[in-house]
């Protein structure tokens, strides 16, 4: 299996014969050994297997297996939210007195976890602009710094991320990459292709794509050499004394990363995804590639008939050839970026408000990259622990609206922006 389209269906579980056809849900909490050895084996990291599902599931293995190789990486864990992973995928490299980077154009519960949450916990992220040149963000980076984080593509601003950029900018300090890749998703774009080390997921949007589960999943690529850079990466090349002396990086090399997150994070905080949730992301990777098809092409016509209205103040959508985005955009996502734009009515911030709730069948709602057409104003809902001057530092206008094109007729939604756009007047 070589295309994402295929694997998508086929990757992460081979049924033998007269097993299931689907993936089996383990809805168990613990396993049966049959020796104490048996089972002190795996406390000791000396065998693979499973012994409590709070750590590891045969279920959630299977679908992070499978979106691990539609994403080309070498392994992965499935979390219970994207909020956790991308706490996991930066705590895992992390400690107090360090520091990180990240783009300040990511999504606000992020930027609020990584400002707010890990100050608290003594690791300091410093946010930048992600358009600057490679020289002027080296200036950023600090003996301490130990990786660098952004999205494939921001949420809200759909802003496309330099990934090349910022790779060179990351293995020129000797630190890995991570990207969160919701809305781009691997069937649009495959980070590692460009030099990222680790994905993140919010396994929540497209990948279950029906709001029925919430969810997270972190991919690593397997390439970042962590000896290579031991002084700045104890954690994962200094022995582990919680589990007996083990140095993750030598003991198991390439996977070295996902098993320190499952072993000793997923171990002490019990972030997991249910098996339940996790059958339902299985089901939603399975159509993946068909509804981001739909998706993409449905925004498109959806972001030309906005950017053709005069009573639309401005579009941002990468698909559109005049947006800022779109070189950037036909370089890493040339078979479409994602279903999700953002836009604004003219008369600002209150008649922005006026025309969502004129809508009829777009739904206000937090959440987004939804097989329905779903939208929110960010300054008022995910946003609003932002100040102002946080606000314009993340690129985000008073009147933002963000519009997840859904998988309904693309006639259908235009009708219904015209209907709320003749009644705003």
């Amino acid at each position: 299996m070589s295309t994402v389209d295929t694997i998508a269906l086929h990757g992460g579980y081979v049924p033998g014969n007269g097993e299931p056809r689907q993936v089996p849900i383990y809805q168990s909490t613990t396993w049966k050994y049959s020796t104490s050895e048996d089972m002190g084996k795996l406390f000791d990291l000396e065998a693979s297997g499973y012994f409590y599902t709070r750590l590891q599931n045969p279920t959630n293995d299977y679908v992070a297996s499978k979106l691990c190789a539609m994403e080309g990486g070498f392994a992965g864990m499935l979390t219970c939210s994207g909020q956790a992973a991308n706490f996991f995928a930066v705590f895992n490299i992390c400690e107090a007195g360090d520091h990180f980077i990240a783009s300040a154009n990511i999504y606000g519960g992020t930027y609020n976890l990584f400002g707010v949450t890990f100050k608290k916990m003594g690791i300091e992220c410093t946010f930048v602009d992600q358009t600057l040149p490679l020289e002027e963000l080296q200036k950023y980076i600090r003996p301490n710094t130990k990786c660098i984080f952004g999205e494939t593509i921001t949420n809200p601003t759909v802003d496309i991320l330099d990934i090349e950029k910022f790779a060179a900018l990351a293995h020129n300090n000797g630190i890995p990459l991570i990207m969160d890749n919701t809305f781009a998703t691997p069937v649009n774009c495959r980070p590692f292709e460009f030099g990222c080390d680790i994905v993140t997921h919010s396994t929540t949007k497209y990948i279950d794509g029906h709001g029925s589960s919430v969810g997270g999943a972190i991919i690593d690529s397997g390439n970042f050499d962590w000896m290579a850079h031991a002084d700045k990466f104890p954690g994962l090349c200094t022995p582990d004394e919680s589990y007996h002396g083990i140095t993750y990086a030598t003991k198991f090399g390439k996977a070295a990363y996902i098993t320190k997150a499952t072993a000793q994070l997923m171990r002490d905080f019990g972030s997991i995804q249910s098996p339940q949730n996790a059958y339902y992301v299985q089901i939603g990777l399975e159509s993946l590639p068909a509804r981001m098809a739909r998706h993409c092409a449905n925004a498109q016509k959806v972001a030309e008939f906005l950017a053709s209205d005069d009573r639309i103040a401005w579009v941002k959508y990468p698909g559109l050839k005049t947006d800022s985005q779109h070189e950037l955009a036909q370089k890493y996502c040339p078979k479409g970026t994602c279903g999700v734009m953002c836009f604004g009515v003219k008369g600002g911030r209150e008649k922005s408000i006026k025309f969502m709730d004129s809508l009829k069948f777009a739904t206000i709602a937090t959440h987004v990259a939804d097989c329905k057409t779903l939208l929110l104003h960010p300054a008022s809902h995910t946003h609003r622990q932002l100040t102002d001057e946080q606000l314009k530092e993340a690129g985000i206008s008073p009147d933002l609206i963000r519009f997840s094109v859904g998988m309904e007729d693309p006639d259908d939604i235009i009708a219904d922006l015209k209907q709320a756009l003749d009644k705003i007047g």
